[in-house]
């Protein structure tokens, strides 16, 4: 959606050949697509490192070549090859192979972080990954496969993800540490295929990408600059006066009092992303699931929806969001509305009838705050008493992934636009011992497991009938509402307020197109 908006002038503006976002990027704290688990640091690393296969800027689901020129499934569905583009190079000039991407896929699993569970969760082990992912010859990748994946799911998994970037392996062993695989050196650099490489980091700061020479597609500025901005009403002064192209955390009130204005415009996509109530399982009292469910009684789903998360989000209590294949409409997604004496029964039922005391961690999305607040004046309306800690995004997953925590809010989005990218981290679960782990699964961290549920996340992802497939993860769908570990609250918009110089602004729910965008230059008088 496009929504006309005005800005003032009072500045030079920003280059005609530079990107200026305002953003605050305080959780990216890696630029190795291995390691990378968080919104920002994936979107950064996505205009960093090339893919195997792109989702198509106009339609999500639909994918369009990257590294790979062509590709195809076995009749089997056991076995992927991909035909490489002859012309990929990196920074320095040097030839890219399919050895160098197979090296960088299996890298994945030697570092055992969030790439790895992304293989994993499609059978890839280390003890077989040279069979397995291998180069056939310098421009042809083969990936064998354990089970006969839906091409569907498989490709937006595997071949758009991350995982799949092509690293620079003579640069990264130079500058490994103890055997880290150059994991280390890239937490303040680049060295992958792509549009743009890594010129400047300065955490809290700044982070600069500049245009990659020779690369195989076109890239229409020379340098993207993420300037780290926190504060709402800071990124609106900022773009009213065209010290920067595009405020990305513009709260509701900032956008509210821009509509109606020329000069500047808001666009806003729909994204695979929840943002729920994280709910650590292994507490003695959250473990319950009644308890858990007395929590997803304590929102005004409707109030929150027309004031703080107006234009940032939509109620959903499913874990699949809207537009993926197997979810719930929007009103059976969302069952739950504000009701006290519901919640208080609950409670009582689940043998809490006078309360407890829990700390709620959150971080620095503007909207996060004001969520915060109201779970706690409504929890003290049923006797629990919540304590709030609010903390930096980086600091918040550290505590997260590191299962120290009680509650916490925070959002989750899917790689791929089906039912399993979710149900695959908010509902399975490979290990029922609580303990701490790395990689993106939620439900590890939060120390949730359910072997019931675990067998109807595989029944589904395998199931070759399309319509029980569906039915499948509807089912599961309610009853995780019921009895699941979390409590999903809204499935986000992505939403950015554009100076009215900036042209094709391209985005999606899976990614952001940096080098796509053009702008009218400063001396031309012109809009858009």
């Amino acid at each position: 959606m496009s929504l006309g908006l005005a800005a003032c002038g009072g500045s030079l503006g920003t280059p005609d050949n530079v990107l200026v976002i305002a953003w605050n990027i305080d959780s990216i704290n890696t630029f190795d697509p291995a390691r990378s688990s968080d919104i920002v640091s994936n979107e950064v690393i996505s205009n960093l490192c090339d893919t195997l296969v792109i989702p198509d800027p106009a339609d999500a689901t639909r994918l369009v070549p990257g590294l790979a020129e062509r590709w195809q499934q076995s009749a089997d569905r056991r076995r992927l090859t991909f035909h490489l583009r002859p012309d990929l190079r990196f920074a320095d000039g040097r030839v890219a192979t399919a050895e160098d991407l197979a090296w960088s896929i299996r890298r994945n699993l030697q570092l055992n972080m969030a790439g790895a569970n992304a293989l994993r969760e499609y059978g890839f082990r280390l003890e077989d990954a040279e069979q397995r992912i291998r180069a056939v010859d310098a421009h042809t990748l083969e990936l064998e496969l354990d089970r006969p994946y839906p091409q569907s799911v498989i490709m937006q998994a595997i071949g758009a993800h991350r995982l799949s970037s092509l690293l620079d392996r003579q640069t990264l062993l130079a500058n490994q540490q103890d055997g880290d695989l150059g994991n280390r050196w890239l937490g303040r650099n680049s060295a992958c295929v792509g549009p743009y490489r890594l010129r400047e980091w300065n955490a809290g700061e700044v982070a600069v990408l500049e245009r990659n020479p020779g690369h195989w597609r076109e890239t229409r500025l020379e340098r993207v600059i993420l300037r780290h901005v926190a504060e709402s009403a800071t990124q609106r002064l900022l773009l009213e006066r065209g010290d920067v192209d595009v405020a990305r955390n513009l709260n509701a009130e900032d956008l509210g009092a821009l509509e109606g204005s020329s000069d500047v415009r808001i666009e806003a996509v729909e994204r695979p992303q929840i943002y729920f109530l994280d709910i650590n399982n292994d507490h003695p009292i959250l473990g319950n699931a009644k308890v858990r469910l007395a929590l997803r009684y304590l929102f005004d789903y409707q109030a929150l929806a027309d004031s703080v998360m107006r234009y940032n989000g939509v109620p959903r209590a499913s874990f699949v969001p809207l537009g993926s294949f197997g979810a719930l409409d929007a009103a059976q997604g969302q069952p739950f509305r504000l009701d006290i004496d519901k919640a208080r029964q609950l409670l009582a039922e689940a043998g809490h009838a006078e309360g407890f005391e829990l700390k709620l961690l959150y971080g620095t999305p503007l909207y996060s705050a004001p969520i915060a607040q109201h779970l706690q004046h409504n929890a003290a309306q049923v006797g629990i008493k919540l304590s709030l800690e609010r903390m930096t995004n980086g600091q918040l997953f550290t505590r997260i992934f590191a299962n120290q925590f009680e509650l916490s809010l925070h959002s989750l989005d899917s790689n791929i636009p089906d039912a399993h990218g979710m149900a695959s981290r908010l509902v399975f679960n490979p290990d029922p011992t609580p303990r701490k782990a790395t990689g993106a699964m939620p439900t590890v961290f939060a120390s949730y497991y359910s072997s019931a549920a675990n067998r109807e996340v595989e029944a589904a992802l395998l199931e070759p009938d399309e319509a029980k497939r569906i039915e499948r993860y509807q089912r599961l769908q309610r009853q995780q509402m019921q009895e699941g570990p979390f409590a999903y609250l809204f499935q986000l918009n992505q939403v950015a307020a554009l100076h009215q110089r900036l042209r094709d602004w391209r985005w999606n729910g899976s990614r952001t197109y940096y080098a796509e965008v053009g702008k009218t230059p400063r001396d031309s008088g012109g809009g858009q």
